[in-house]
């Protein structure tokens, strides 16, 4: 008589209750990645699905804030980009900060745009948000061949621009534009489960927390123009970040080191925060959302 071998050798996956003060389980992660995969394809298909200009719009929406931003600031307010053609500069700043924000954007209502998805199977709730990140990756990959193309045809028409070899550190730049993006999402995806109209304060905010971000101008500005309010752009990651890219693409601006590294630990900071209070929702939100 063969008796049935009923060991936990034999089972693939095991779902037991998180008791983990910080849960990101790479190995279950990595497991799931056909579905990290399916919902990145449908993330990048169905956005634009239904439009008329279809993924066009990854090119209009930089190009004419770029424009807008340079009649704006530069035509009419006078801010001064140095040798840098303006619009170059405001679509260098820009490219970066689009990365950011379609992330924050589309991880911030993470639970109640898959409520129904989470409520039906299993599967590790940080695939849903991870997915928005690498998605976005193919938009900014998008935006960021246009800012080449103009890169080039500025440099042939004879434009003050050059590289230098802290491009090589450009992608670990973008790398922390999409944690800081992915864990703020986290946070706040996690609290509009409860408080549904903090989701009408977010487009507001990031409009604000763009002006603090030295999108549009150097950080250098703030500080000769009004020293009193500096603090609100120097305490800010996002402005070292679009700072230091555009010193990585157009060779202007400064680069901070200590800014960086400031940047650096506020990112994890609130990615494992984001972390926390994500994994501590997703075991009841169903129940608000």
């Amino acid at each position: 008589m063969n008796a049935t071998n009923n060991s936990d050798s034999d089972w693939l996956f095991e779902i037991t209750p998180k008791n983990k003060f910080f849960s990101l389980n790479f190995k279950e992660v990595w497991h799931y990645r056909d579905l990290l995969l399916l919902f990145v394809k449908r993330d990048v298909v169905t956005v634009y699905k239904q439009t008329i200009l279809g993924p066009l719009w990854y090119l209009i929406q930089p190009l004419f804030t770029s424009i807008t931003f340079t009649i704006i600031f530069n035509n009419v307010a006078g801010i001064s980009t140095g040798v840098v053609p303006s619009f170059l500069f405001n679509l260098a700043g820009i490219t970066v900060w689009n990365y950011f924000t379609a992330c924050l954007n589309d991880t911030s209502d993470t639970f109640k745009r898959n409520a129904s998805i989470f409520g039906k199977v299993y599967f590790p709730r940080i695939i849903m948000p991870l997915s928005v990140v690498v998605s976005n990756l193919l938009k900014f990959g998008i935006q960021f061949l246009i800012f080449v193309i103009f890169y080039l045809y500025f440099y042939y028409q004879g434009a003050a621009i050059s590289l230098n070899f802290s491009l090589l550190f450009f992608p670990l730049l973008v790398v922390l534009m999409g944690v800081l993006g992915l864990g703020l999402g986290m946070i706040i995806s996690s609290l509009v489960t409860k408080y549904r109209d903090l989701s009408y304060l977010i487009g507001f905010g990031v409009q604000l927390l763009m002006y603090l971000s030295a999108v549009m101008y150097p950080m250098a500005l703030i500080k000769e123009k009004i020293p009193n309010y500096a603090w609100l752009v120097n305490y800010n990651p996002l402005a070292y970040i679009i700072e230091s890219s555009r010193y990585m693409l157009l060779n202007v601006g400064q680069l901070s080191v200590s800014g960086l590294i400031y940047t650096f630990a506020v990112t994890i900071l609130i990615f494992f925060m984001g972390l926390l209070i994500f994994n501590k929702t997703e075991k009841s939100f169903i129940d608000t959302v």
